[in-house]
């Protein structure tokens, strides 16, 4: 069934027929490439049963056509290269200056105000955005005004053009009237390339509001009280800053004089002081986060002819309080009983006084640093037998003991390497004459430990004797002992372990090569002892009439 069969029926339900010969069910693509850049298709008209990839020409462009020159075959065309907008104008930004008046009602002073603002358009896509720059203690919202998008230039649907924009222009904004002023110079000439002729600029007219503000107020006379307009000049120009010194507390006591890090703050907003000291890790002092409290701090009182109640001095007894010109470096300043000696301050502070106390030189003073003579020498008591040596000695360390530290190298290089060695039991009592002892020597950790090996009907309970532990040479110190080592441990010789005395009969014979391997380290005597004994056991399990060469 053709499309042809639908003409004339009534678009109603029944009355429509699904064409069973079309094939092709797919959308046509809406983006493509050009000159390597993705843009999006025109779409397709469709006149009778053709499919155009365009609208049909008009007489004025076929006309066009007609008169162009044919292009030979050994011609090359000349094609300018093609560039979308987003990329040819990215980034720039034409930028205009202007104002727009704000009404003050119910004020008798002003009718209306002044406020400057940005105009910014973005060649790339036509929107424009208008900003208000921020003034510093201005009281009104200020900044982004209207967010970036594209602004409408009338009640038809129309938007504004770069075309539309020129100086001492008004602008007219969702019900705002902006005036334009002034552009910069990427404006100016991006404007004049396209041929547009700028008018003159202008001036923003003056506010009577901000130039109220300006004017300073007559500081040269004085009033028995601080005039209002003078606090605001302070809190309008000097709110934010503080001079800052470094000095040091001198505290003195009966015995010795004591010298703390502080730092004194200077606000020149309401000529308060206040005074933070500088804390030190382990100073045995606590962490308060201020010695001085913010406050003016006075400098001369009158005397008073009654005794006061209070500890508090009155503002009608205060004749002068402390002024910058009262804080120079190298002298002491007293705070409220405390003296401050100040070496040093940070760089604002230096330029205002260049600036407004030229006489005063604020050159830096170095502190000698002075000796501690309160710190004393650590002094490690006895041992007193309880633990090891070196556990015990970690908690006159530290308050937490930490475990002590152990060569890793050695651990790693001697796991589970051991010298081991016959030993028997050197007693009085005739039963002990048969027990016999293995006695390892640990090689990771230096420590001996003590083996017996069972023995049927002996009446004695085998297995470990002692455990890996160092053990200390007879006659050495307690507090610094010195423990046996593999020099010490010779065939014949007696090792005493907690009153317990062991003479070694015979060794193994990894014994001898870990000796001989490090023979700059062991005696000769030591590396004799253990050949002769371990030469003879293997003489002794030879055949009768062979040698040790022939075997």
């Amino acid at each position: 069934m053709s499309a042809e069969w639908n003409n004339g029926l009534p678009f109603i339900p029944g009355y429509t027929f699904r064409d069973l010969s079309k094939t092709a069910f797919h959308r046509s693509q809406t983006l493509g490439y050009k000159n390597g850049f993705i843009l999006p298709r025109r779409p397709s008209v469709v006149i009778g049963k053709e499919v155009l990839a365009s609208e049909p020409l008009t007489h004025h462009d076929i006309d066009k056509l007609c008169f162009e020159a044919p292009c030979t075959v050994y011609d090359k065309p000349q094609y300018e290269e093609f560039i979308p907008a987003h990329v040819a104008l990215d980034k720039k930004v034409l930028r205009f200056y202007g104002y727009f008046l704000e009404e003050i009602l119910n004020s008798p002073a002003e009718n209306y105000r002044v406020r400057s603002v940005t105009i910014y358009y973005y060649l790339e896509d036509d929107s424009m955005c208008i900003i208000e720059p921020s003034v510093e203690n201005s009281g009104l919202p200020q900044g982004k005004r209207i967010k970036r998008q594209r602004l409408p230039k009338n009640e038809y649907g129309n938007y504004y053009n770069w075309k539309d924009l020129n100086l001492a222009m008004d602008l007219e904004v969702y019900g705002s009237k902006y005036r334009i002023t002034d552009c910069d110079l990427f404006t100016k000439e991006f404007m004049e390339s396209e041929g547009i002729i700028l008018k003159e600029p202008e001036k923003i007219p003056e506010d009577h509001y901000s130039k109220r503000r300006s004017i300073k107020p007559i500081l040269e006379h004085v009033n028995t009280s601080p005039a209002k307009f003078e606090k605001l000049y302070r809190f309008l120009h000097m709110d934010s800053k503080v001079l800052r010194f470094y000095g040091q507390w001198v505290e003195c006591d009966a015995y010795q004089s004591h010298t703390w890090p502080v730092i004194i703050h200077y606000y020149l907003v309401d000529d308060t002081v206040d005074v933070r000291e500088v804390h030190q890790r382990n100073s045995g002092r606590d962490p308060f986060p201020l010695f001085l409290s913010r406050q003016k701090i006075p400098k001369k009182v009158k005397e008073e002819t009654f005794p006061s109640i209070v500890m508090e001095i009155c503002k009608d007894l205060v004749e002068e309080y402390y002024s910058p010109k009262d804080f120079q470096l190298g002298q002491k300043v007293k705070l409220l009983s405390h003296n401050f000696f100040l070496y040093d301050c940070d760089g604002f502070t230096r330029e205002y006084y260049q600036k407004n106390y030229p006489d005063m030189e604020m050159k830096a003073v170095e502190i000698p640093k002075m000796e501690d003579t309160s710190k004393k020498t650590q002094v490690i008591p006895p041992y007193n037998g309880f633990g090891s040596l070196e556990d015990s000695l970690q908690n006159c360390f530290s308050l937490v003991p930490e475990p002590p530290k152990h060569n890793i190298m050695k651990r790693l290089v001697n796991s589970n390497k051991m010298l081991r060695y016959i030993a028997k039991l050197e007693s009085p009592y005739p039963e002990d004459r048969d027990r016999r002892f293995i006695l390892s020597y640990h090689l990771d950790t230096d420590m001996i430990s003590i083996y017996e090996t069972p023995r049927r009907n002996s009446g004695v309970i085998s297995g470990k004797f002692l455990e890996s532990c160092h053990i200390p040479k007879p006659g050495s110190a307690v507090d610094n002992p010195v423990y046996y080592t593999p020099a010490d441990l010779v065939i014949g010789a007696t090792v005493e372990a907690f009153g317990h005395r062991f003479i070694l009969t015979n060794a193994d014979l990894y014994v001898l090569k870990y000796l001989e391997s490090n023979s700059d380290q062991v005696p000769s005597h030591t590396l004799e002892s253990l050949k002769q004994t371990l030469g003879a056991e293997k003489a002794s399990s030879m055949p009768v009439g062979q040698t040790g060469e022939e075997k």
